[in-house]
């Protein structure tokens, strides 16, 4: 099935390279700062979260200065959020192009996923100069983060199949993914180290598979921190089942689309 669906996907590259072009270009059309806005909301949130949680509620960074601790989080976590919301609406929003042509509809979302990654790209920018700001150097775990940028992209384009194939039929599921989103931020260590919970919770949260990937992130570009090779392996399998199963799902949702859309 994985074989079809990357032939059928190269045999409309085009088509899914016009989409993510497209999704960069639309992003930011007619907007006073443009591509400022990737590095604009991680870095006002960085701030936000610093002001009230590192320096009012006093909630500890590892020893790290808490503008890269927050931020080395905020990186992968914008990415996904943003990603998983657009993407999560992306067959709704496209029923116009969906009901005249036939393409694989899977270019969609993965448009979606692909063309956040310029925004990432943009953001990680800022984070390395903050990292030569506060003389955090870089370490050979650097060599993991082309890994778990591929593995992040698995997680929410599997997710984003799921709750877009569930939002043509449903769409109420439009109207929850903000709150899902805000409420999965809280589940995942980006204001608080998973150091300062219980073990108890610690054992729960390793099943969001974003805790694993995001305290990946972190060890790999912080030299205060060693990757958890478990709780990354774990993270990594259930990304891959979630991936499979949104696309086994989606793959077999996707004859309805033009009907129902």
């Amino acid at each position: 099935m994985i074989r079809e669906w990357f032939k059928e996907l190269w045999h409309y590259r085009e088509v899914f390279y016009f989409m993510v072009w497209r999704n960069v270009k639309v992003r930011y059309k007619q907007t006073m700062l443009g591509a400022s806005w990737a590095v604009i909301q991680p870095f006002v949130t960085m701030v936000v979260f610093t002001v009230f949680f590192g320096k009012f509620a006093k909630i500890p960074s590892d020893g790290i200065p808490y503008p890269i601790f927050s931020y080395s989080a905020l990186l992968p976590w914008t990415y996904f959020s943003k990603t998983l919301t657009q993407a999560g609406n992306c067959l709704v929003a496209n029923k116009n192009l969906i009901t005249k042509i036939y393409f694989p509809r899977i270019t969609i979302p993965a448009s979606y996923a692909l063309s956040g990654l310029v925004d990432f790209v943009l953001a990680a920018v800022i984070l390395f100069l903050m990292m030569f700001y506060y003389d955090v150097r870089l370490t050979p775990g650097m060599l993991l983060f082309p890994g778990l940028v591929v593995l992040l992209l698995m997680l929410v384009l599997g997710v984003a199949m799921i709750f877009s194939s569930l939002n043509v039929k449903y769409r109420d599921i439009g109207h929850s993914l903000p709150f899902i989103v805000q409420l999965w931020l809280f589940l995942t260590p980006i204001i608080y180290p998973t150091s300062m919970l219980p073990e108890r919770f610690r054992a729960l949260m390793a099943f969001n598979p974003t805790v694993g990937i995001i305290e990946a992130f972190r060890a790999a570009l912080l030299p205060t921190q060693a990757v958890d090779w478990h709780l990354l392996g774990l993270a990594a399998a259930i990304t891959l089942a979630i991936f499979l199963g949104g696309l086994l799902y989606f793959t077999k949702t996707e004859r309805k689309f033009a009907d129902i859309v």
